[in-house]
């Protein structure tokens, strides 16, 4: 008979369940937060919040009399509130349009015939930074004053009188124009070194498209980010600057609020924390706006239908 041999002992059920140990995945601990960043955090949240705080209670509680809301209430009966508001309103309506309608252009056709020009107009764009308000005003005044004077027989004398109307003065429209044209054109210069501009308009004119189809279906679509940033800064500009309405004696939306700030102080203070809501809500409006996705949507899938 054969030798028996003997045989190794049965590891089969301690190996599999070593290996199991081994191959079952490690969670790692998460990362602590860093104590910095809720410091930071935190001290940023106090710098906007409190101030906005502090100026709410001051709105409405008395000494002496408690907590009342009558800034708030009384608010929409305020004398000339509601007209400086449409007004404002108004005003960047047609400041955004006037912006877009002089920069979209410029800046496309610079970038697709004359690259060499950029630096001509990022300079020409800019400039009103270095201009101070009050200097840009002063030279707003002497043209008005000069033109009665000397254009007093011509067509333009109307002209110069359009342009002063009180129910909507478009002077403010030409000079917020102008003061608000370097965020514009950051805005739109930022969108155009995104996109390929000229791989999309070379396509649309290969397609048939005219010019006009190219810039408002082709390229404009592509800009949506960059629009809504500027006319979000423009928004800004107009509702809160005063220099210039004030010393053409206008009154919009910012001028109204430091005309009743001496008399109604709790007011003005009311008024001016609700701009600053409104401008957070058109502000979320603007970004979603601009976010908002485009193009054709995706037909649906349906099943097919059993026979």
């Amino acid at each position: 008979m054969a030798a028996m041999t003997p045989t190794a002992p049965d590891t089969a059920p301690e190996t599999g369940a070593r290996t199991a140990r081994t191959a079952a995945p490690v969670r790692k601990a998460r990362p602590r937060p860093r104590v910095w960043r809720g410091l930071v955090l935190g001290l940023g949240g106090a710098y906007f919040l409190v101030p906005l705080i502090a100026s709410f209670v001051f709105t409405v509680h008395t000494p002496g009399q408690g907590v009342s809301f009558a800034a708030y209430t009384e608010l929409l009966g305020a004398e000339g509130f509601l007209s400086s508001l449409l007004l404002s309103l108004g005003l960047a309506a047609a400041t955004i349009a006037l912006s877009l309608l002089l920069a979209v252009p410029a800046l496309v056709a610079v970038r697709l015939g004359a690259p060499r020009l950029r630096p001509v107009i990022e300079v020409l764009c800019t400039l009103p930074l270095v201009v101070p308000p009050i200097a840009l005003v002063t030279g707003i005044t002497t043209v008005l004053r000069w033109g009665p004077d000397h254009l007093a027989r011509t067509p333009l004398y109307q002209t110069f009188l359009a342009v002063q109307n009180e129910d909507f003065p478009v002077v403010l429209v030409l000079a917020y124009t102008v003061m608000a044209l370097p965020f514009v054109y950051r805005s739109l210069d930022a969108g155009l070194r995104a996109v390929d501009v000229p791989t999309l308009v070379e396509a649309a004119r290969n397609c048939g498209a005219g010019r006009t189809y190219v810039l408002v279906r082709v390229i404009l679509p592509n800009l949506r980010s960059s629009l809504a940033g500027a006319a979000f800064l423009t928004l800004a500009l107009v509702l809160g600057e005063f220099t210039v309405a004030s010393l053409l004696g206008f009154r919009p939306f910012a001028v109204w609020i430091v005309s009743i700030s001496g008399a109604q102080a709790r007011m003005s203070v009311a008024v001016s924390l609700l701009s600053l809501l409104v401008t957070w809500a058109l502000l979320l409006v603007l970004s979603r706006a601009g976010t908002a996705p485009t193009g054709p949507r995706p037909a649906r899938r349906t099943a097919p239908k059993e026979s």
